[in-house]
């Protein structure tokens, strides 16, 4: 069994580096305090913009995430790079008044995920090239994943890699980003590294009717083993120290209409696991459409990094079907206004290029139409950059601002921001209403981590 590293790796004591910062908070839960941080996978200017409000409130570390097929090196389905990212994300600080030393930039999935039906030789070096990018536009946290089979290696494709090829290519990836950070600015802060993965690969695309399997104790023991002796075979022992959390299965995962659970009895040797060895936390992946309960309890088992990223778009898409229905109601008698038909764009965006949900929806027409507006997994998300979706939605926006709608109709489709509108504390604006309904979810995760009390 290995021990976990006493120490974590911190600029100095007084440091309040966004690096700093987080290993504090990783520190902090080790030592028992119920706190962690919840991470943003989203490049969604609005929930991000809604990030920078809910962090503001808190006075808290903001960490934004982006998945190895939203963001690399070719553009992924966002059109950005890591460097266009960042900048991206520096952007909307800006124009949020939001202060970027605030922020900690993190890589979700990086490696070979985006080119594995390739050959493992042609997906890891592009893996590789991936994770360099990001340390050198500034990514400090780092996730290593490398657990997805390649076109050419042996096996099942749905069976696990080896820990043995896994780790290994994980330590070829981590020493590409020793390597860029070894680029940067001496006083830059080193990566901070995750490594292992969830089951089953990336994001609540869980079809079954059973929970996935919390991971066994004995299976993270042998994980770290391996993954230590592949990190020192090629001398990156200053690195292993900054392996600062593990990804494992709590148990937790969504489809389209159903959520399963976070049950503390299922990881309690999890938990009991992570008092007992050293100085590392668990990242939970999928935690989206978990109650405020169960993700603080997460946080108390030691799940100190909690990523979201389906759920905040989810709140996006509702605040915008509310919108568009308000729009019907009230626009519509007004003369020479032009309805946006955002959802109906959205719809034809969707059929047009189905490569995004046809293989994760199932069902008949009927099925697939309620799943391509109502599932959890939003997969609806990959479309709202397509150029005419856009531009409906800024006519939506265009519309309900020139034209803001009454209190009592706001009230029939989101109800909560009308009560805030009465209570003084939002705008009758489009745009703070899209924004106030992301935080719905937001001020869950903010809860949970211990940054505000309800």
């Amino acid at each position: 069994m290995v021990r976990m590293s006493s120490t974590l790796p911190i600029d100095n004591e007084h440091s309040v580096t966004p690096a700093a910062r987080l290993v504090r908070i990783v520190r902090d839960n080790c030592e028992g305090r119920p706190v962690g941080i919840y991470s943003i996978c989203s490049a969604n200017r609005y929930v991000l913009e809604a990030g920078m409000l809910q962090a503001r409130r808190d006075h808290s570390l903001l960490c934004i995430e982006s998945t190895a097929n939203q963001v690399n090196q070719f553009g992924g389905y966002t059109g950005q790079t890591p460097a266009d990212f960042a900048a991206f994300v520096r952007e909307v600080a800006t124009a949020a008044g939001f202060p970027p030393d605030q922020i900690l930039l993190g890589g979700d999935h990086l490696g070979p995920l985006v080119w594995r039906h390739e050959s493992a030789g042609t997906a890891m070096a592009k893996g590789c090239e991936l994770v360099r990018g990001c340390v050198l536009a500034g990514y400090t946290k780092i996730h290593l994943d490398a657990s997805m089979h390649c076109a050419d290696d042996p096996g099942a494709q749905d069976s696990p890699l080896p820990d043995e090829i896994v780790s290994a290519r994980a330590a070829e990836l981590c020493e590409a980003a020793e390597q860029a950070h070894q680029q940067l600015d001496a006083r830059s802060a080193a990566p901070l590294y995750i490594i292992g993965t969830e089951v089953p690969i990336p994001g609540g695309e869980q079809l079954g009717t059973l929970p996935p399997a919390t991971t066994k104790t004995e299976d993270l023991a042998g994980t770290l083993h391996v993954a230590k002796q592949a990190f020192l075979a090629r001398g990156l022992h200053a690195a292993w120290e900054r392996v600062i959390a593990i990804v494992v299965q709590p148990g937790v995962e969504f489809g389209d209409s159903s959520v399963f659970a976070y049950d503390p009895k299922e990881a309690r040797q999890l938990s009991q696991y992570a008092v007992q060895h050293g100085n590392r936390v668990y990242e939970a992946h999928s935690t989206d459409y978990q109650t405020p309960a169960a993700l603080k309890q997460m946080v108390a088992d030691h799940f100190a990094i909690l990523k979201v990223g389906p759920w905040l778009t989810f709140a996006f898409r509702e605040s915008i079907f509310a919108l568009a229905c308000i729009e019907e109601e009230w626009v519509t008698a007004k003369k020479e206004i032009v309805l946006s038909r955002v959802r109906e764009t959205l719809e034809f965006a969707m059929l047009e290029n189905p490569s995004h949900w046809q293989s994760y929806y199932r069902g008949d027409a009927a099925a697939l139409r309620f799943a391509r507006e109502f599932s959890y997994s939003d997969r609806s998300r990959y479309y709202w950059p397509v150029p005419a979706v856009a531009a409906a939605l800024r006519l939506l926006i265009e519309n309900l601002t020139a034209h803001p709608a009454p209190v009592s109709l706001i009230s029939q489709f989101l109800p909560g921001q009308a009560a805030a509108i009465r209570a003084g504390t939002l705008q009758n604006h489009p745009e703070s209403l899209i924004r106030d309904k992301i935080l719905e979810v937001l001020n869950n995760y903010a809860f949970a981590c211990g940054m505000r009390s309800a």
